[in-house]
This record gives C-alpha cells, structure tokens and sequence, in this order.
C-alpha cells in the first residue's frame, strides 16, 4: 500500500509511545499531559447535561451548524470577555478540541515550503501537525519568561514566515509565563512584520497565585492593527474536561471562514451535545468555583515536585518553579558526574518505575537532549514524594 508522501516527515508521538511502558503496576507517572479526572465537577457537569437534554433536546441531538452551537458561542464570548478580551459570539468557531483548531491552522495557512517559526521547545503536537501539511519549522529560543522576542524578530525578518506560534502562558512543555512588555512586543511585531501570530491558550486559567498578564488578544487593542494578525485558540480541556473535546477559534473573518469551511470537511459540526451541555455549565455560572479548586490542588502539588526534586536531585537538574499550568521543564546538569541524557536518564528512572517526558521530541530543531517534562497534576502530594524518591535513587544509580 503506497501512503500520502506528506506522512514521511511524521513519527508517532514519543509521548504516547512512552505510554506503553506504564501499564508496570505500582509505576509514579510525571509523563501525561492531561488533568486529574478526580477533579472533574461531575455533578455540575451532570446537572448541565440533564438541562441540555431538557431544555434544547431537539438541537442537542441533531446536526448542528459548523460554526458551533448557538448557545455555547454566546458563552465562550462571555467566557472570554470576562478576561478582558472582547469577543462576538460570531468572531469564533467551536472545534473539536483545539487539537482541531491547530488542524485547521496548519490546513487554512501552510503551504509546502513555508517557513513557521515555533518555540524551542513547544507543544509536540504542533510541531507534527504543521509538518504534516508540509511546514518548514524553525525554533525560536526561550528562557523562563518565555520567547526572547529580539531573537524572534531577528528570525522573522531572516525568514519571512507564514506564521508564528506561541504558547504565552504557562507553555507546554516549558511552563514559562511571557511577561507584559514582551506580549506587547509580540504584537507589534505581527503588524510591523504582517505576519500571523497565532496564540494558544490552554493553560491561561489554571494559574497559582497572581493572575497572568492578559492574553494576547485581549492586549490587541492596545496596538493597533494586531486583531488583523492575531489567531487565539483556546480550550475547556484542561478547565473542565477533556472527554468534552471543545476548543475555539478567534480570527480576522477571513481566516475564520476558511477555517469552517476546513472544518465542514472533516467533522461536519463538533458533538452538539457536548456544546449544548458546556454551554448549561457555563451558563449556571459554576466555572469560577471549579478554577478556585483546581488552582489549589495543582499549586500545592507543584511546590510538592519542585521541593522533591531539589530535595532528590540536588544541583543534577535545574529548573524554574512554575507559576501556574500542568508542567516541571528541567535540564540535567550533568554535575557529579551525574546523568546529562535524559532518554538514557528515563530509562534508568522506569526500572524504578517512575516516568517522565524526555524533552528532545519537543524541539523541531537542534534537540536538547538532557532536557526533560514532567508533569504534577495526576499525582497527589504523597506521589510526588514518593516519585521525586525514586527519581534519587535512579540518578544515584546512573
């Protein structure tokens, strides 16, 4: 069987080949990327499902319009809005998790050949869907406050790209919150440049203590001409549920048609079900509530991982404590004569039957092998203490 040459570039996930090696009992996983189902508001989520099937049965079970569910449109703008953003129900589309709407990104905006510049390191998924529609991806370095913005400039004036994609908040894998005059910065780059930034938000909501600045689109307005630049795709994944699979679009008009038209080919219209019930858990106003929750227990268990792993690995790894989202990023320092390859590093630690992410698949150029994610929020307290232990024991066994 002769396969679509555009799958030649794409290998399966590293992530969720890693995944096959814990199903070894009593394993401390720090490798997913997904929330703790413990934590899901299945009451309220049971209560808005009810009302939808009550209340708008007949929609709720029918086709629906691409573009998304009338209703819940209505309260993702809300939603939106309350962040400072200001957003028109018909100024989004809702997609089948934003899992989609990078789909409908790299298929509206790549050509073969384009250059696209994402963060060094960034999302995994991102870097094999752009590349599935034949994306030239080149990375932009971060610190711990996210992209160096000179560098960006520097590699969009040296590459002229379709488009940049950034993760501001709280990124995936590096957890790094970009700060206020680098936001602003990024947008006046979009217009001086014309080129499109696209911002995933996924994570924006789920911070510790101070909430971060406020989203690239809801700084638009205060540089002018960037709305026209600007693609914010945001998630109830990591808020809500997964298992609910709804994401959103925000884009200049053009864009957004396309990306519906896109969209009518793949999935016609996302589960109108799950819209209709996001949209009743939305509308009983139980949001707030469940985001107070959750930033406490993944705060706690952040300060849990970083005080383990000081505790653990000592000065063998080196790390910024996050602010907020789902993620450690850290970088073995090979002092001691301790390890410096983290793939070689995670093997060693899954004979302890602990795991984490090697972080070298997360860059689309110029790997850095001795860097690695690992994640707090499936484990609680006493987990990540006892996974931290087991992280000692195999670097002193390395």
């Amino acid at each position: 069987m002769q396969f679509a040459s555009r799958l030649d570039a794409i290998e399966t996930s590293a992530i969720r080949d890693l995944f096959k090696l814990l199903g070894t009992p009593g394993i401390v996983s720090f490798a997913g990327g997904f929330p703790d189902s413990a934590m899901f508001d299945v009451d309220g989520i049971k209560e808005a499902a009810a009302r939808a099937l009550t209340d708008h049965a007949g929609p709720a079970l029918q086709y629906g319009a691409t573009e998304g569910f009338p209703a819940l449109r209505e309260e993702l703008a809300r939603f939106m809005q309350a962040k400072g953003a200001p957003v028109a129900p018909e100024e989004l589309i809702v997609t089948t998790g934003s899992q989609q709407a990078l789909d409908l990104v790299g298929k509206t905006l790549i050509s073969p050949g384009d250059k696209v510049i994402v963060e060094a390191p960034t999302f995994l998924a991102t870097i094999q869907c752009f590349r599935l529609y034949g994306g030239n991806l080149v990375g932009a370095p971060i610190d711990a406050q996210g992209v160096d913005t000179d560098r960006l400039e520097a590699l969009i004036a040296e590459h002229r790209p379709k488009l940049v994609y950034l993760i501001p908040t709280f990124g995936n894998p590096s957890g790094a919150l970009l700060p206020l005059e680098r936001r602003l910065k990024v947008l006046e780059l979009a217009v001086k440049h014309r080129v499109v930034i696209v911002e995933d938000d996924p994570y924006g909501d789920l911070y510790f203590g101070e909430a971060p600045p406020p989203s690239l689109l809801a700084l638009s307005d205060r540089v002018p001409g960037s709305r026209d630049w600007l693609v914010h795709l945001g998630s109830l994944s990591k808020v809500l549920a997964p298992g609910l699979r709804l994401g959103w679009m925000i884009a200049p008009p053009a864009l957004l048609a396309r990306a519906a038209m896109c969209k009518q080919f793949s999935d016609a219209n996302t589960s109108t079900f799950a819209q209709a019930t996001a949209a009743e858990y939305l509308k009983a106003g139980r949001m707030p509530g469940t985001l107070d929750f959750v930033r406490g227990v993944y705060a706690g268990r952040a300060r849990a991982m970083g005080e383990g792993l000081k505790r653990e690995l000592g000065d063998a790894v080196a790390f910024t404590q996050p602010q907020g989202g789902l993620f450690f990023w850290a970088r073995l320092t090979g002092a001691n004569g301790g390890p410096s390859d983290a793939g070689a590093f995670n093997r060693r630690a899954i004979e302890e039957k602990v795991a984490f992410v090697p972080g070298a698949p997360f860059f689309a150029t110029d790997p850095d092998v001795a860097t690695l994610r690992l994640s707090f929020a499936t484990a609680d307290v006493e987990k990540i203490a006892e996974g931290t232990a087991r992280l000692g024991r195999a670097l002193r066994a390395a």
